[in-house]
């Protein structure tokens, strides 16, 4: 149980004190009534003994009684109404509430934190009011009149013989029959004359005489005169008089209010109006209540039937009438002194005599009945006892109280001397008369007198001083379940529990006190089961180790019981303190459960707020209820919310809790939206919402832009850029405030989540910002304005009208506002109507509901709120500060500054292919639209994968325009040819400047050919654009980034960007490869330098499904600074070079050197073209496009890192002659293949047109077309010593070797001999050697060399070089040199001529790099006899 303000040891004196009946005459109760008082009331402050008082014993053993209280009230002759009762419990309980500003005790226990009131004063004055109205009973004495004052004024006319009437009236009321209450102690009751005497309007001489008359008629000990009045009422104000009556007024108890006399509605003495009190006019009305029990089935158990509900009423009319009384306005402090004194008087003179001489009257009685035997004092009591009802079996005893004893009576006797006792606190020998009183009321089966006795003996034995024994709490629980189960008196049982519970809980036995409180928990009384299971519930608390969550259950159940008795407030307190329990540790139900019953209480006391915020909670926690609750709990919030939203309908839209709105995931976009495709017309896909984030994608946007602005900026990068953000999420850099261009809309896009299994729907949705106009161009003097919603010619909004959420869905609302004026814009949330759908739970689908969005959802309720967007920034982490404490960045995507109007760009592009094969080429077209009011200049696109397109040369003449210039509308710049020059070269020259692939430029940034290089406002312009397949097969994905300026420079944005994504699937087509090789022949050269032979294979190894019939080879062309191809050298005639499926062709050219001439412009960067055709047409190589991919092909190549030698501490002339050596196997001739497929699709037959483009480095190496793939090394042993030497000698290879003396043998093919003639053969051979390098090089030539491995001399047979076997020789730069040899043979056959040796060096060198110089082929010669 929760503490109480009084100790038990001061609770039960207090609770049963000696009762005294007043009687007054109406002059009398006038002269109390000038203080608004009756006469019962004014004594109520002081009745109460300051000091000690002393009494004997029948023993004659002084006994003290301490702080002694008596109870004196007006005579009522009907025992009060039970509903009377009922009503008035219930207005003490609601009239108590805890104190504000309350401090509460803080109780831990475990993991909680509890905020408990200590203190529960409505149950203090629920169990004080119930004590005091207790009606009085016949089987105890405890609240029965022990005397009775009589009060008479002096003012009366004849005073003494007023005082005789009351006598008459009392002893009438005593002793008639027709009265059976009020109860009276002993027939010879005591009576106190009271002279009341007015000071300031009385005759003090007359009250004194008449006073001297009462002694002389009734002796000084039975009659007193008590002056009061002091002061007129009208001088009330000049000092402020405390007033102790109205803290015992407002407590309403039932005897001070009224005194009845002859009949219920009869109110005898009271003159005012019934302010205060209660009227019993009233009760019949109660009576029709469909809670009532009738009243007249059972007096004793009547009081504690159900609560009358409507409590909260009468107490606040009373409270009303009772504030602007003052109470006792004429009674001075003297006045006060004087009740003091006349109370004290009546007690000591009056009062304790006649209790002490009645308890020695009857411990006589006892004493003498005890003398008697046994068996005697049976027999008289039977005799005695006439009025006894039958005797009974055991069985049917236990459903009744027993049988009933004549006032008479012995046994009584025995009760009324323990009572008496009890009363003067005298509690030993109570203690010895209840236990007698108990035992002959179990002899005689008397349940309800036997019940009073064990309750009133555990009472004594606890109250004994010493403690003597221990407190007997069997007695108790016997008298509880008697008073319940026998009698039916629940009053008499609650009494019990209530004196119990407390001295248990005095002795700490809490868990004993809840049992006992619970016990008493039933149906009849929900008002009385609240408080007890309040009770329980703070001695659940209160343990050693508190049961907290038994303390929230049972908090829960008297809530409920609050509740029922209409205690609405009491309930709402119960619920909350419960709810510190169950919050937060996943009681999701119980918390639904609590908040809603504190959501509908709050909103039935009008604690609007509260009810708003509870209901909140049951609906944006993760909730486990049923659909259908969660709508009762949703319609609930909304009917109270509306409610509340009507009181202050101007104030602040209120937040609302649903649905959930993931604020990180909020996304702004600028800009327009993206326009669909229009046929042939697609968009550039740029940036938008439908677009998921990905961190690589945009470090490469972010990359293209920052090579585009540092080309535009003279290759540095400012300090002041950032890159563009068209879309800001939680990835993007939110730091800084970003840029919107007046008149483009800004887009914002909100996750919103609907939690419930119901769905929502939000009308008249639309975002919430503030603006703030400024000019930017440096004016300070504008005046500073703040701008809210209402102004749509500043900021235009948009408002969905209908948005629906389905059950536990998540679902994107994109909203746009339309900036009209520069400034700054904070966008502070949405503002929406929140309501639910009529009768539904659960929607699957739009089609489910037809008209979903058109407004035929019919609301059931709604109301209009706003939810705040509010985004924190990312965690910092730079600073030590930041590392070590937890700090945020600013996160400003909501805060847009509005800047001037910018040119703004749109793309097309036209015939643009998805599909193509590699190396395809294709034209498209791109049309560029300036859609803004302002005109647009340095238009450049950038690109990662530049090979991949060209908008053609810089020089009109090299570029074709239109598709008609052609045969088969080819995508070439084309020349018929006739067939007369077929296999020789046709040559033409270029600039690769012209192709914007310049020294040092940067090849991926590509200037767009605007005609006069600015588009203006509303304009179009349309561009061809060639593409190029890319070499490898797949999808690629290809990211053009547009960059355009405006003419006009602009403080805050300098440019702008449009992003174009084009996704390319290519299909094998062809694969080339190539080799260069040195030729043998000598013939027809011009000059010196030599010429090369060039080897392509060319292998179709595009796979059907592309639907490729066959590849025709039309043209291959070279390109070079220093070399062209002369002529095809096909050995075969069949000049027809059809590809079909997986088939390979091969190829054989001629190259040669160019002409000096031709070589001197190559400081222009001058590529030679040449081109040897296949088909009818030649297609010009050095026009667009095919010279622009195939120097972006260059471009792309030269720009892959070259492995650089490693330089070391050697001589830098080994370093020198090592790059001669290795330049005489350098070559740099690029072929490129041109060819065209002929597709069948759709039954029509397509030619697709392509080039493949292979680079030639190195003599002898192969070279491929498409990117070779990185087999992966295979695993190599771990080393585990240090090698000898570290340094690697700088050597050159054996090929660039072979490669720096050509080495030829001149010979027939066939040689006749006559071997029967001569047997030796001479043939004459001669052996050309030339010097491929510009340095002197030093040759021998050994002819000594045999071949000795047994394959050679199986297949050749031996011979011999006759003459010289070892030559040395000088030979200067590019020198050829002759020597003319003999071989000799001696059998016909076929003989290899190549043994000869060759080693070389360079001249100015030491002998490091001697090699043999093989030659690349054998030298066959067939020798024949004639």
């Amino acid at each position: 149980m929760a503490q109480s303000v009084q100790s038990v040891q001061e609770l039960i004196p207090d609770s049963f004190v000696p009762c005294v009946a007043a009687l007054c005459s109406d002059e009398a109760e006038r002269l109390t009534r000038l203080n608004h008082l009756s006469f019962a009331e004014l004594l109520k402050p002081f009745s109460r003994l300051t000091s000690e008082v002393h009494m004997r014993d029948p023993n004659n053993q002084l006994h003290i009684i301490k702080n002694l209280k008596i109870a004196v009230s007006n005579i009522i002759t009907q025992p009060p109404q039970p509903g009377a009762i009922r009503k008035l419990l219930n207005d003490v309980v609601s009239g108590s509430q805890p104190a504000e500003g309350l401090v509460a005790n803080v109780i831990t226990a475990g993991d909680y934190d509890l905020n408990i009131s200590a203190t529960t004063p409505w149950f203090e004055s629920y169990r004080e009011t119930f004590l005091q109205s207790m009606p009085a009973s016949d089987h105890e004495f405890l609240n029965h009149y022990l005397a009775c004052m009589l009060v008479v004024s002096s003012n009366e006319a004849e005073p003494v013989e007023q005082f005789s009437k009351l006598s008459q009236e009392q002893h009438r009321i005593q002793h008639n029959n027709d009265y059976s209450y009020p109860k009276w102690f002993i027939p010879n009751t005591l009576k106190y004359y009271v002279l009341l005497h007015d000071v300031s309007v009385g005759d003090e001489q007359r009250a004194e005489s008449i006073y001297e008359e009462m002694k002389q008629k009734y002796g000084t000990q039975g009659c007193y005169l008590l002056k009061i009045n002091s002061r007129t009422s009208n001088r009330a104000s000049d000092e402020q008089i405390p007033d102790p009556w109205s803290q015992y007024l407002q407590k309403n108890s039932i005897q001070n209010q009224e005194s009845y006399e002859d009949g219920p509605c009869t109110i005898t003495s009271n003159k005012n109006s019934d302010s205060n009190l209660l009227s019993l006019d009233g009760l019949d009305n109660e009576k029709a209540h469909p809670l009532q029990l009738d009243s007249s089935s059972d007096p004793s158990n009547s009081i504690d039937g159900p609560d009358h509900v409507k409590s909260a009423s009468s107490l606040q009319e009373a409270k009303k009438a009772n504030t602007g009384i003052i109470h006792g306005a004429c009674l001075t402090l003297t006045d006060h002194d004087r009740i003091r004194q006349f109370i004290q008087e009546f007690t000591f003179r009056g009062l304790l005599p006649h209790i002490e001489k009645t308890i020695r009257q009857l411990n006589d009685q006892l004493i003498s009945r005890k003398g008697l035997s046994r068996s005697l004092f049976s027999a008289t009591k039977k005799w005695f006892s006439g009025s006894k009802v039958p005797e009974k079996g055991i069985s049917e005893l236990k459903n009744t109280s027993g049988l009933l004893y004549p006032p008479e009576a012995p046994e009584l006797q025995i009760r009324k001397m323990a009572d008496l006792c009890f009363l003067v606190q005298h509690y030993d020998l109570a203690y010895s008369c209840y236990h007698t009183a108990k035992k002959d009321f179990l002899n005689d089966q008397a349940m309800l007198y036997a019940a009073g006795a064990l309750e009133m003996a555990a009472v004594s034995a606890f109250l004994q001083p010493g403690a003597p024994r221990p407190y007997p709490a069997h007695y108790m629980d016997t008298a509880i379940q008697t008073y319940r189960d026998i009698c039916k008196n629940m009053v008499l049982a609650e009494r019990c529990v209530l004196l119990s519970a407390e001295i248990l809980k005095s002795q700490s036995k809490y868990s004993e006190a809840a049992a006992l409180l619970i016990r008493l928990t039933s149906e009849d009384s929900d008002l009385r089961s609240a408080l007890l299971l309040e009770q329980a519930a703070h001695c659940f608390i209160n343990m050693k180790s508190p049961m907290v969550r038994k303390y929230a259950f049972h908090m829960i159940l008297a809530g409920h019981r609050f509740s029922k008795a209409g205690q609405k407030k009491h309930a709402l307190r119960c619920y909350c303190q419960a709810m510190q329990v169950y919050k937060g540790k996943g009681w999701s139900l119980a918390e639904d459960h609590i908040n809603f019953t504190i959501g509908r209480q709050s909103y039935t006391l009008r604690q609007l707020d509260n009810a708003v915020s509870a209901f909140r909670h049951i609906l944006i926690n993760e909730s486990k209820q049923s659909a259908a609750q969660q709508g009762a709990f949703l319609r609930e919030y909304l009917y109270v919310y509306k409610n509340v939203s009507q009181l202050s309908p101007d104030g602040l839209l209120p937040q609302l809790p649903l649905p959930y709105i993931n604020s990180s995931a909020t996304r702004v976009f600028f800009g327009h939206d993206r326009r669909p495709a229009d046929g042939e017309k697609q968009a550039a896909t740029h940036i938008s919402l439908d677009q998921e984030y990905d961190y690589e994608s945009s470090q490469q946007w972010r990359d293209l832009e920052e090579q585009v602005v540092a080309l535009v900026n003279k290759g540095v990068i400012p300090s002041n850029f950032h890159p563009t953000q068209y879309c800001l999420n939680s990835y993007s850099d939110n730091s800084r405030f970003p840029l919107a261009v007046v008149e483009e809309p800004i887009t914002v896009e909100m996750a919103f989540r609907n939690p419930l299994k119901v769905p929502l729907l939000l009308t008249d949705l639309s975002l919430l910002w503030k603006f703030q106009p400024k000019d930017f161009s440096g004016k300070d003097n504008e005046e500073f304005k703040e701008l809210v919603t209402s102004e749509p010619e500043m900021i235009g909004t948009e408002v969905i009208s209908e948005f629906l959420i389905n059950s536990e869905e998540s679902k994107v609302a994109r909203l746009k506002l339309f900036p009209h004026h520069i400034g700054e814009l904070h966008i502070l949330g949405v503002v929406y109507n929140l309501g639910t759908i009529q009768g539904s739970t659960t929607i699957d689908g739009v089609g489910a509901l037809p008209g979903c969005h058109t407004g035929k959802h019919s609301l059931s309720m709604s109301v209009r709120g706003r939810q705040d967007l509010e985004i924190q920034g990312p965690r910092l982490n730079n600073t030590k500060e930041e590392k070590t404490s937890i700090k945020y960045g600013p996160d400003r995507r909501l805060d847009p500054i509005i800047t001037e109007e910018m040119p703004l760009l749109e793309v097309f592009f036209i015939h643009f292919p998805t599909g193509l094969l590699c190396g395809e080429i294709r034209k498209a077209y791109v049309e560029f639209v300036n859609v803004s009011k302002c005109p647009l200049t340095g238009l450049k696109v950038v690109s990662k994968r530049p090979e991949f397109f060209t908008f053609g040369g810089n020089t009109a003449v090299l570029t074709p325009l239109s598709p008609s210039a052609s045969e088969n509308c080819s995508a070439y710049k084309t020349v018929v040819t006739d067939s007369t020059s077929v296999c020789t070269a046709l040559t033409s020259s270029a600039s690769s400047v012209d192709f914007g692939i310049g020294i040092g430029s940067q090849p991926e940034v590509i200037p767009v050919p605007l005609p006069d290089t600015v588009l203006l406002p509303g304009a179009s312009v349309q561009l061809p654009m060639w593409l190029r397949g890319p070499d490898e097969e797949g999808v690629h994905e290809i990211n053009f980034l547009f960059y355009y300026e405006s003419v006009k420079r602009q403080p805050k944005i300098r440019h702008r960007i449009l992003r174009h994504t084009a996704i390319i699937c290519t299909s094998r087509s062809l694969n080339v490869r190539a080799t260069i090789c040195r030729s043998n022949s000598l013939e027809d050269e011009e000059g010196r330098g030599g010429n090369m032979l060039v080897f392509v294979d060319v292998e179709n190894i595009n796979t059907s499904e592309a639907g490729v019939k066959e590849f025709h080879i039309v043209q291959v062309s070279s390109s070079s600074k220093h070399w062209k191809l002369q002529k095809s050298v096909n050995l075969s005639e069949n000049k027809d070079s059809k590809l079909a499926s997986r088939e390979k062709g091969k190829f054989c050219f001629k190259a040669i050197r160019c002409k000096e001439k031709e070589v001197a412009t190559q400081s222009s960067e001058k590529y030679t073209f040449a081109d040897i055709i296949f088909g009818n047409e030649q297609i010009i190589s050095s026009a667009s496009p095919c010279a622009d991919f195939f120097y972006r092909s260059l471009s792309s190549e030269l720009k892959k890192p070259q492995a650089q030698p490693s330089v070391h501490a050697e001589k830098q002339s080994i370093e020198d002659a090592v790059r001669l050596i290795q330049k005489c196997s350098e070559v740099d001739l690029n072929i490129v293949v041109l060819w065209k497929a002929y597709v069948v699709e759709d039954s029509k037959q397509l030619i697709l047109e392509g080039q493949h483009h292979v680079i030639l480095r190195t003599i002898g190496k192969e070279a491929f077309s498409y990117p070779q793939k990185q087999e992966p090394p295979e695993m190599e042993l771990l080393k585990f010593f240090r090698p000898e030497n570290t340094t690697v000698s700088s050597r050159p290879s054996v090929e660039q070797l072979s490669n720096l003396i050509k080495t030829s043998l001149h010979y027939p093919e066939s040689f006749n001999h006559p071997f029967h003639q001569k047997s030796l053969c001479l043939v004459p051979v001669t052996l050309l050697l030339s010097n491929c390098s510009k340095a002197n090089v030093d040759v021998i030539v050994d002819l000594r060399h045999k071949a000795t491995s047994p394959e050679a001399l199986e297949t050749h047979g031996s011979f011999t070089w006759l003459g010289q076997t070892q030559y040395k020789l000088q030979l200067k730069s590019e020198e050829i040199h002759t020597l003319h040899l003999k071989a000799c043979f001696v059998h016909t056959g076929v003989y290899n001529l190549g043994t000869p040796r060759v080693f070389a060096k360079l001249s100015d060198q030491v002998t490091v790099f001697e090699t043999s110089q093989q030659n690349s082929m054998p030298a066959l010669i067939i020798i024949n006899n004639v």
